[in-house]
């Protein structure tokens, strides 16, 4: 599969590109976040060449040790849970941070935020299922802290990301994204909070994320294959 990195991103554009059609969206308004989690700069080098510019990655220490070996012209986003002892190491790495999932996470992006004088981009993470076992805003909760959330004017906080639970069915995640798709509507119409994006959809379901509004999909091993093993 690695071999066919190119075919494997130009298969999961048309799938993106047929997934707006099918839904009446316009074409070309879903960006594709290549997940390079796990992968060697040389596999990220050949979805370069396929046009590829926008990954993702997941720990900031494997991403301080590929971003200097690649193309400066490549975008990252952070799609892993943010640890605030890693805050002043992210924010200059990535244009844009999936993993807001606390007030008290976003206290500390202002306040560090502000330090530096940037202003970053971030996405609240959602945990629409309710699990134990994953980061993220509950839903109501996050409806009551709304407000506080947009006093935070260093943050540019732009919309919503969400993991569902692990399916082998992609259907069963339709029922988690239209619940994101609703919480923003929501925040937007009651809270004047104007949220654009939607991060929902990885390599099993990112077809039905696009149909219930996606504006980010994160795919990984549609594009790359199989996560390597640490030393592989």
């Amino acid at each position: 599969m690695e071999s066919n990195i190119a075919e494997n991103l130009n298969s999961v554009r048309l799938n993106i590109a047929e997934s707006e059609r099918k839904s009446g969206r316009p074409i070309g308004r879903v960006e594709l976040l290549a997940v390079s989690k796990t992968h060697p700069p040389e596999m990220i080098r050949q979805a370069v060449e396929a046009g590829q510019l926008l990954f993702g990655e997941n720990r900031i220490q494997e991403a301080k040790a590929k971003i200097p070996d690649l193309p400066t012209r490549l975008r990252w986003h952070l799609i892993g849970h943010l640890q605030s002892n890693k805050i002043r190491q992210a924010l200059p790495l990535f244009e844009m941070i999936h993993g807001v999932d606390s007030v008290e996470l976003v206290d500390e992006i202002q306040r560090i935020a502000a330090d530096r004088g940037l202003f970053p981009r971030v996405l609240l993470q959602v945990n629409v299922a309710g699990e134990s076992s994953k980061f993220g805003f509950d839903p109501e909760r996050l409806l009551s802290e709304v407000e506080r959330i947009a006093r935070a004017d260093r943050l540019q906080v732009e919309g919503l990301m969400t993991i569902p639970p692990l399916a082998p069915d992609p259907e069963y995640s339709r029922k988690y994204y239209v619940r994101l798709r609703e919480l923003r509507d929501r925040l937007e119409k009651e809270f004047q909070f104007p949220l654009p994006q939607l991060s929902m959809g990885m390599s099993g379901d990112y077809r039905i994320a696009v149909e219930e509004g996606a504006t980010l999909v994160r795919v990984g091993t549609a594009i790359f294959g199989n996560r390597r093993a640490k030393g592989q």
